[in-house]
């Protein structure tokens, strides 16, 4: 995997309670991170800079306007083997005909280890598998 620090990842929450404390969490855990409140603004930011992200963090209901559902394939549609992370408390039984495929599920509430380890697993796997490119 890429130095930490060198790690940029695209947050994507409407709570902004929520945001706040996962953006805390992941910088402290060395991330960089681009934080955004809906669906349209992520996929603004992933128009804009796809390339400089490692990895995309979205809740699911993200309110009005597209979800993370939408944000995931989205993202995907820009970097192909981008590592996605959804969070929900209430839309796990649709990760397996909404989500991406090679992304992780975490369910609302989790311990903040659970979302350093996911986005560490799904970052670790895409620079395995793209190493040998």
């Amino acid at each position: 995997m890429a130095d930490e620090l060198s790690v940029q990842l695209l947050l994507v929450e409407d709570d902004h309670l929520l945001r706040l404390d996962a953006e805390e969490l992941l910088t402290e855990n060395g991330f960089q991170v681009t934080s955004v409140s809906t669906g349209e603004e992520a996929f603004a930011a992933l128009d804009r800079d796809a390339e400089n992200f490692s990895g995309v963090i979205t809740d699911i209901r993200l309110g009005k306007g597209a979800n993370g559902w939408q944000v995931g394939q989205h993202a995907r549609q820009c970097v192909a083997s981008i590592p996605i992370v959804y969070v929900t408390a209430d839309s796990a039984a649709e990760w397996t005909s909404h989500g991406v495929p090679n992304s992780v599920l975490i369910q609302k509430p989790f311990v903040p280890a659970q979302l350093i380890a996911a986005i560490s697993g799904l970052l670790n796997q895409t620079s395995m598998t793209s190493a040998g490119c």
